[in-house]
């Protein structure tokens, strides 16, 4: 009988998957989004990139997905809160605001494996309008 973990790391749609050392469950998934990625807030454009990561997060649940996009492609200012959390696979975020609004989080120096992140502002998808496509 496979465990859960055994059964994870076998599936073969997870090649690739960076998962948590102190739990093979909890585990993401890094790919580029190879369309144009458009962020808007209020109707204003936040950002536009032909260069945004897509990350796939399981962990307590399946989480929607993030998209992080590079912090040279915000074209909106975005302010910073005072809010910090820990994810064990990406590290410590930091969070940011819109129009008073905390829309985005990023991770200034993400973990061994979620390096990619570095340089990436992630946006919550229902706090913002996001467009994939020309």
């Amino acid at each position: 009988m496979q465990t859960s973990a055994t059964a994870a790391n076998s599936f073969p749609l997870l090649e690739g998957a960076i998962r948590n050392p102190a739990n093979p469950d909890h585990l993401m998934v890094i790919k580029p989004v190879k369309r144009m990625v458009r962020i808007f807030g209020d109707g204003v454009l936040i950002a536009q990139t032909r260069n945004a990561l897509r990350v796939l997060e399981l962990g307590k649940s399946l989480y929607d997905p993030a998209i992080y996009v590079p912090a040279s492609d915000i074209v909106a200012a975005l302010a910073p809160l005072d809010k910090t959390s820990h994810c064990p696979l990406k590290g410590d975020a930091s969070y940011l605001a819109y129009n008073g609004a905390e829309i985005a989080w990023s991770y200034d120096r993400p973990l061994d494996g979620a390096e990619q992140l570095a340089g990436h502002i992630a946006f919550w998808p229902d706090k913002v309008q996001i467009t994939e496509g020309d």
